[in-house]
């Protein structure tokens, strides 16, 4: 089903993780000022703002690091399409960052925005709690990989890196549940297991519109048009351009598969159909001449009937009934029809 986990209160969360390849400094600041005194250093300087309620922090972050009015605008107006501006000094990047909430059996949208520059990357995430950026955080902690060495076009790329793989993971997600709801519509055609994939198709619809835009966003970063993204960052970022088009054939994939699971469905529910159909006719159709039989022998006319007063004659009516109905199986049994 789909949904979202939101925190009900206003506050914003800010961290920074400051980084050459020799020092490390990650804090948490109680202050929005305190993370411009980092842009002056010869460093890497990553500030993730958990929540975008408070508008005078936005405003603050906006003023100092030159964002126009209208990006301020969208990052705290949380239903944004993925997209990627270019305002010459900075980049403006927008995702769906997509999550399983295994408890609620849930998927967890939350709009991630991106404001890469010179030195430094600002990420401004929707909720409070939770991300799918702690890999990001524990490679540089551990300096493992060129991470540490890199600039802040691959700090974005390792960001955007961790949206995508996300993605598996609901995939693999609803592949499981396509699997179980196909298994359910064969066995069980119930309307429970009909209303799971509707369910399911209105998931599949939501992860292609954010999955296709995202295609978008960093094919246009691999494009080189920016002078924020080196070469070396390029190549990576190629390689997550890869990782969004196998999300969106995979999407396309399963969404045929939920429509054939809805067709099996219905061919299953009119097989049913069909089976309780012939065997109701088949029951009329073998009672009908022994009505008509016990019809013309009820009949209150004493000369109407033959036999009448012979005391075997409803042991012979009875037989003769019988007898047209084994007879009449028979003939269904011949033609195949039971």
């Amino acid at each position: 089903m789909l949904g979202a986990v939101r925190d009900a209160g206003p506050k914003v969360r800010i961290s920074v993780i400051d980084y050459t390849p020799e020092v490390l400094e990650e804090k948490f600041v109680e202050n929005v000022e305190e993370c411009f005194a980092y842009m002056d250093r010869e460093s890497i300087t990553w500030i993730n703002v958990d929540g975008v309620s408070d508008s005078e922090i936005m405003r603050k972050l906006g003023q100092h690091f030159g964002m126009h009015p209208l990006v301020v605008e969208d990052i705290m107006s949380t239903d944004q399409r993925p997209k990627v501006e270019d305002y010459g000094n900075h980049l403006y990047i927008v995702v769906r960052m997509l999550r399983w909430n295994d408890k609620e059996s849930a998927l967890i949208d939350e709009q991630v925005s991106l404001l890469l520059g010179k030195g430094f990357v600002v990420s401004f995430q929707e909720e409070v709690e939770g991300d799918v950026f702690e890999p990001v955080r524990q490679r540089i902690r551990s300096a493992k990989g060129p991470i540490r060495k890199s600039g802040s076009d691959y700090l974005a790329y390792a960001i955007l890196d961790a949206v995508v793989d996300a993605y598996f993971s609901v995939l693999e997600q609803v592949g499981d549940g396509i699997e179980d709801i196909e298994d359910r519509l064969t066995g069980d055609p119930s309307p429970a297991a009909l209303r799971k994939l509707h369910a399911m198709k209105r998931e599949l619809i939501f992860l292609r519109k954010a999955a296709w835009p995202l295609r978008e966003v960093v094919g246009n970063l691999t494009r080189g048009a920016s002078s924020l993204i080196t070469p070396e960052a390029a190549t990576y970022l190629r390689d997550v351009h890869d990782h969004t088009i196998q999300v969106a054939d995979t999407v396309e994939t399963y969404r045929d598969m939920l429509a054939g699971a809805l067709d099996l469905h219905l061919s299953v529910v009119s097989n049913r159909m069909n089976e309780v159909i012939k065997f109701l006719t088949i029951i009329g159709t073998v009672f009908l001449p022994m009505t008509f039989v016990a019809g013309v022998f009820g009949m209150n006319f004493v000369n109407a009937v033959p036999e009448w007063d012979n005391p075997l004659g409803f042991g012979i009516v009875l037989a003769l009934m019988l007898t047209v109905s084994i007879g009449l199986l028979a003939y269904f049994h011949r033609r195949k029809w039971i």
